[in-house]
């Protein structure tokens, strides 16, 4: 344990200061023995003088060492704080034993990495055991910078923590001493205890910064013992690469070189192959979380549409064209697998054998009793040599048992190929593209036996695995592509509203097919897929990755290619999400029933927000992501404020209009509205204007500023209640009272008009030709309010017929003076 410089220097002074009071308290008081001048000599000006300069001298003195007081104890407060915050930090965060457990799994795993590659070399080197190794060693390496990187800090932290006791020490004012002994020998005492306070914290922070930096340079010499063995085997990849006709071992039928035992070769390839898919898979938990997900959300979505099929007694025999429904959890993990293996960055091989494995079952069961028995068998046997084939890619390093197993496995490729372009069965095949991608197999099949006959063992090893999953892989991407396009026509078949069920999706607007793109998107694929298996391909796309991520400069922005499709990119994803959250607000197929137009209501009216949250948090995600300074984004704001202050006025009220719609919900998706006379149904709000279907079927696009200026008349917000009036004329003649009880019969035999309030049946007035009555209800929705009044109408004139009372149409009497016959006559036309 030691002891601090400034301690010590504290501690000695101590006890020279004691020693030295100690001595002068032994000695005679000499203050009154100093002489002083006769003040009878001098004049009352001068002992005025005198005493007010030993005044100012004695208050200024007084306030120095009150000054410095003070400074004592809150430097005193600020050291025992620090000391807390050292201790709690020493017990709590250093994790050195941890560390060490860390390094030595990290040393145990380079070793296993090691081997086929550093140790136990045999006679060539393989491509793959090379590519195996440099992934867990990349992993190892990242793990040892990520450790070095919290060493770092902590060392940063216990250096800070010295650096304030050693600065707390040393302030000033701790070296001003009272001239008062008693004041003195308790400031001493003080600092006697903050010497022992301070010394083993100080020793503890020593003692911490010594191990940590003992693991900073055992780290260090892991990570630059992986950064060398990673630049070797970067070298015999490019060796690898630049001479791809190699010879690597003899002719088959030759002499065996350095030899090791099968099932040793098999051990080894074992662990590491497990050892990168569990680096991959702790590093990519997230990402395979998603996938589960994503596989049980298109589950629920298939299993509910052939829920709808199977109600509707639409589903058909033999499954034609409504394969992806036949089985809906194996068709959701076919069509999630397909897809979402690209996003999976440069995963293990052993992970994408598991993935294509579980994809080539489940679509084996679909095709069960779907194609023919020919297909069928030759499906199967495609798969099994592919899996036959993946497995011997897993083994790393060369034998000569495996040669002869890929030669025979190569040869039933190329024989299969060949049986599959038989004319006799050709008409079976239901996908005739597949056939371009089984001649790729046999030709690449073929070219394997030859390699591996003569000694080109990391060519042969390449070819024989591309060519199985070339065709393995073109099938699974055709049939997924068929699949998709099915599941779109058989929802656009059967749809008929934005059903929960279908995650109200609108299939009018999704369409019948998959796009264009996404035919594009596979092939480009395929060919990633086909080409890693290359040991040229990691160079080939190395310039064209250097070249998106190289940082360029305009002005005084750095950016790169990378970054700015990656902000492009999040920003196309907000606008997709957002347009996806957009079908909630279509109402073009609104259900009928009030329940769910409430619920539609309700989902309708947060759509606008929810819509701007996405844009923005995609903006900001996006930003961040490109690296975009933030006072260039600023700039940007002020430019576009000079732009609004001089002519867009007009489009920024309407975006701040539809932000007040959005916020005070004066109207809603769904709800039914008069505007300036147009009547009809809001179907959508959107940023800038909103839509709205009217009775006649047309939709009127309304700037939102307009719709909050114009007299807006919301029949949903009164919960869809309109007062509807009959205007009925009688005949004079007609009973009143018989005639106010055959109406409210009528009215109250109608359940679609609503009891309360109830109808009211009310003489208005004395016509010329009839007695004028109105009829006036609340019908129970406002969507039934014309067809209620039709059936009243009907119901009335025939109640009326029956009970003999009239319904008189307008008369005039007209008189007709003839001059010639001195007569009048009269007649009474109709008008």
């Amino acid at each position: 344990m030691t002891i601090p410089g400034k301690v010590w220097f504290f501690v000695l002074f101590y006890a020279c200061v004691f020693n030295g009071l100690s001595l002068q308290a032994q000695k005679q008081d000499t203050l009154n023995k100093t002489t002083v001048a006769d003040s009878t000599k001098l004049n009352f000006v001068a002992k005025m003088q005198a005493f007010a300069k030993r005044s100012s001298q004695s208050s200024a003195s007084d306030f120095e060492a009150d000054k410095a007081a003070i400074s004592q104890i809150k430097t005193f407060d600020e050291i025992r704080r620090t000391m807390q915050k050292a201790k709690i930090y020493l017990k709590g965060n250093l994790d050195t034993p941890g560390t060490k457990v860390e390094l030595q799994e990290i040393e145990k795993d380079f070793i296993i990495a090691g081997d086929g590659v550093f140790t136990d070399k045999g006679s060539a080197q393989t491509f793959r055991n090379l590519t195996a190794t440099s992934k867990i060693l990349k992993e190892l390496l990242n793990k040892a910078n990520l450790r070095k990187a919290k060493l770092d800090i902590r060392q940063q932290e216990l250096n800070n923590f010295r650096y304030q006791l050693d600065s707390l020490l040393s302030v000033p004012a701790l070296f001003k001493f009272s001239t008062d002994s008693v004041t003195l020998m308790k400031y001493l005492q003080k600092i006697k205890v903050i010497s022992y306070e301070t010394t083993p914290v100080d020793s503890a922070l020593n003692l911490a910064v010594n191990n940590i930096q003992a693991l900073l340079n055992h780290v260090n010499m892991t990570a630059f013992k992986l950064e060398g063995s990673l630049g070797e085997i970067e070298s015999y990849q490019t060796d690898m690469a630049d001479h791809t006709l190699k010879r690597d071992f003899d002719n088959i039928w030759g002499p065996a070189g350095s030899y090791r035992s099968f099932g040793e070769i098999m051990d080894f390839s074992k662990t590491k192959g497990l050892l990168t898919l569990s680096f991959y898979a702790e590093n990519n938990i997230g990402k395979l979380l998603l996938l589960l997900i994503l596989t049980l959300t298109s589950f629920i979505y298939l299993r509910s549409l052939k829920k709808i099929y199977i109600e509707g007694n639409l589903l058909k025999p033999d499954f034609e064209g409504q394969l992806v429904i036949r089985y809906p959890l194996l068709s959701a993990i076919l069509l999630v697998i397909s897809l979402f293996q690209f996003f999976l960055q440069s995963p293990p091989f052993i992970l994408n054998v598991i993935l294509w494995s579980i994809s080539c079952v489940c679509l084996s069961f679909i095709f069960k009793s779907y194609i023919s028995k020919h297909w069928m068998r030759i499906w199967l046997l495609m798969v099994f040599l592919f899996l036959m084939a993946g497995i011997g890619n897993l083994i790393l390093q060369a034998s000569r048992l495996e040669r002869w197993i890929m030669l025979g496995i190569s040869v039933a490729g190329v024989i299969l190929g060949l049986f599959s372009f038989g004319k006799k069965h050709r008409d079976e095949l239901r996908e005739k593209w597949i056939l371009w991608s089984i001649g790729l197999m046999t030709v690449l099949e073929l070219a394997a036996v030859l390699t591996n006959i003569f000694g080109r063992y990391n060519l042969a090893k390449t070819l024989f695995i591309s060519g199985f999953l070339n065709v393995v892989i073109a099938i699974l991407f055709l049939w997924a592509v068929r699949l998709i396009n099915e599941g779109l026509l058989l929802a656009f078949q059967v749809y008929s509203g934005q059903d929960k069920k279908l995650f109200y999706l609108n299939f009018e607007r999704v369409g019948t097919k998959a796009p264009n793109f996404f035919y594009v998107f596979l092939v480009f694929g395929w060919l990633v897929l086909f080409g890693r298996n290359f040991p040229a391909y990691d160079h080939l796309s190395k310039p064209f990755l250097e070249f998106f991520s190289a940082e360029r400069t305009l002005g005084d922005y750095t950016f790169s290619i990378t970054n700015l499709l990656l902000f492009i990119a999040i920003m196309a994803i907000s606008v997709v999400i957002s347009k996806i959250v957009s079908f909630f607000a279509s109402d073009k197929h609104l259900v009928n029933t009030t329940e769910n137009k409430n619920e539609r209501r309700g989902i309708g009216s947060w759509l606008l927000l929810v819509r701007i949250s996405i844009l923005c948090i995609g903006l900001f995600l996006a930003i961040a992501a490109a690296g975009i300074p933030v006072d260039r984004i600023t700039i940007v704001l002020g430019a576009l404020g000079v732009g609004i202050g001089f002519g867009l006025q007009t489009l920024v009220n309407n975006l701040v209009s539809g932000l007040i719609i959005a916020f005070e919900k004066p109207v809603n998706v769904g709800d039914i509205v008069d505007v300036d006379g147009q009547g009809g149904t809001m179907k959508s709000i959107g940023f800038r204007s909103s839509v709205i279907a009217t009775w006649d079927g047309a939709d009127v696009v309304m700037p939102n500023g307009d719709l909050l200026n114009a007299h807006l008349v919301n029949w949903s917000l009164g919960g869809n209640r309109k007062r509807i009036s009959i205007m009925i004329g009688i005949a004079y003649d007609a009973d009143l009272e018989k005639t106010r009880k055959i109406l409210t019969e009528i009215l109250n035999a109608d359940q679609r008009i609503r009891k309360s309030p109830a109808a009211v049946v009310q003489f208005e007035q004395l016509g010329e030709s009839t007695i004028d009555l109105k009829v006036y209800f609340w019908p129970k929705h406002f969507g039934e309010a014309y067809a209620v009044r039709n059936d009243l109408i009907m119901g009335i004139v025939a109640a009326f017929k029956e009970n003999g009372i009239d319904i008189p149409f307008p008369q005039h009497d007209i008189h007709i003076h003839n001059h010639d016959e001195g007569r009048l006559n009269k007649e009474r036309p109709t008008t």
